[in-house]
């Protein structure tokens, strides 16, 4: 079930309906526990044991290891217990075939021969998401930075939160658990930001994203027969899909949230406007950056233990980042290539500092800084998006030096470009949410309608998956 599918929105509004007619606190928790798992159960319901299992796992060995502070050894075993079960379900489901692949490969390069053994299973959509927030729900109680919650209707619910369930953004304990212990009134919901928020994402991911996808896949299918410029319009025109369909999906499903009176953490913030790398990951998926920075940037040292350290760290990071996108060597490349790009980073601002000392970038250095950064995203998407290496390098052989220039992008779309990114830098700037609250409710109904008008004659037929829901 899609968010932008007519079934979605008749099962939204049949849970509000429901959700908003009862009074009880519990009772509503009760029901969005129930029609969570019928959300997710309607990919797959054979999946929904995986949820369960992931979450008692983590509600019981949090539990235990609330209650064994005088008992060091069994509670580093509940730690081990509580996360093993979670990570273990996810590499059997996700990277077991991938891993048996590649040793047999490295065998063979040794002159051994080994038939790699694989597992007949497919990948459970969003299991990469629920399991993370699982185990940092152990951590944060075996570290004390919160307490095991007692309820275990609240804790199912906190995983098997359906606008978040599937793609995120991956949801704190700490920042979600709080909100369900007070039954909301039906008139603190901020409807308007909250629709317009829906109508944003649907326009991202319904319109821009799902148009430009079959240019991208016919590049992607066939790079060497495009031109250099054509080539670097598909890379670009990858890195907007990318961001429409993934921060597409956030808005909804933060607005979904909304309506039912609930708060999602922000998950982007015009990445794409970003001068460093740095400063791309506080913007970019940032549920996952944090998690990454809380839960293994920081424990590892940090940059707390000395340059080699830090390049260490930075670079043990991003590699999980990536093979937590997908089990393939592609992922393995794009997350060491950000890795590296951080490292770059961090030393260009150890010099700099010291040769010209702290103070307020040029606009020169700001835009040498965004064009860099920029040019540095786009050519590792190029291994995100490439089902293979050789694909990968096809690919960049196309947009470096052209292909056979046979075939051609329309070149509109550089004109579609600039247009879209002048709004997006006009949202930025801008502080739209004051407005849309400020405005007369009949202008603010004509605006919605003609908006949610001119999104539909736009939507491309048949539907195309949210990218992230592989991962």
């Amino acid at each position: 079930m899609l968010f932008n599918e007519p079934r979605f929105i008749a099962f939204l509004l049949l849970v509000f309906s429901v959700f908003w007619s009862l009074k009880s606190n519990r009772n509503r928790k009760v029901f969005l526990l129930l029609a969570s798992y019928f959300f997710y159960g309607c990919w797959d319901w054979r999946f929904l044991g995986l949820i369960l299992l992931s979450s008692v796992t983590s509600y019981v060995a949090s539990l235990l290891i609330e209650q064994s502070e005088d008992r060091p050894f069994f509670r580093s075993f509940c730690l081990a217990w509580g996360i093993g079960i979670g990570l273990g379900v996810l590499f059997v489901f996700k990277y077991y075939n991938f891993f048996s692949q590649s040793i047999a490969d490295v065998a063979s390069m040794a002159g051994i021969s080994v038939a790699p053994h694989r597992l007949n299973v497919i990948l459970p959509v969003g299991i990469s998401f629920f399991t993370f927030q699982s185990v940092s729900y152990v951590l944060d109680t075996y570290l004390h930075r919160s307490r095991a919650t007692r309820n275990i209707i609240d804790y199912l619910l906190y995983v098997a939160f359906f606008p978040q369930l599937v793609a995120g953004p991956i949801v704190r304990a700490t920042d979600f658990l709080p909100q369900l212990s007070a039954c909301t009134s039906f008139s603190s919901v901020r409807w308007r930001p909250a629709l317009s928020l829906f109508v944003i994402g649907y326009f991202k991911k319904a319109v821009i994203s799902d148009n430009i996808a079959p240019l991208v896949d016919g590049f992607f299918l066939d790079s060497g027969s495009f031109g250099h410029w054509d080539a670097l319009l598909a890379v670009v025109l990858y890195a907007v899909q990318i961001y429409c369909d993934f921060s597409g999906y956030s808005d909804m499903g933060i607005a979904v949230a909304a309506f039912l009176g609930y708060r999602l953490c922000v998950n982007f913030d015009h990445p794409y406007f970003a001068t460093n790398v740095a400063m791309f990951w506080r913007k970019w998926h940032i549920s996952l950056s944090t998690w990454l920075r809380d839960y293994l940037y920081i424990p590892l040292g940090g940059n707390r233990k000395g340059g080699v350290r830090t390049v260490i760290n930075l670079m043990l990071t991003m590699l999980l980042g990536g093979i937590w996108h997908g089990a393939a060597w592609t992922f393995v490349v794009w997350g060491l290539l950000h890795g590296l790009g951080l490292v770059v980073h961090r030393a260009w601002v150890s010099v700099r500092g010291k040769v010209v000392g702290p103070g307020a970038a040029s606009w020169f250095g700001t835009a040498t800084g965004w064009l860099l950064t920029m040019t540095w995203v786009l050519l590792t998407w190029v291994f995100f998006r490439s089902p293979s290496m050789s694909v990968a390098i096809d690919v960049l052989q196309a947009v470096l030096f052209g292909g056979t220039k046979s075939r051609i992008l329309p070149q509109v779309f550089w004109l579609h470009l600039v247009l879209l990114a002048i709004l997006h830098a006009a949202a930025w700037k801008q502080r739209w949410v004051p407005w849309i609250e400020s405005i007369p409710t009949p202008v603010f109904l004509m605006l919605l309608s003609l908006s949610v008008a001119a999104c539909l004659s736009l939507v491309p037929n048949g539907y195309r998956p949210f990218i992230y829901f592989q991962f």
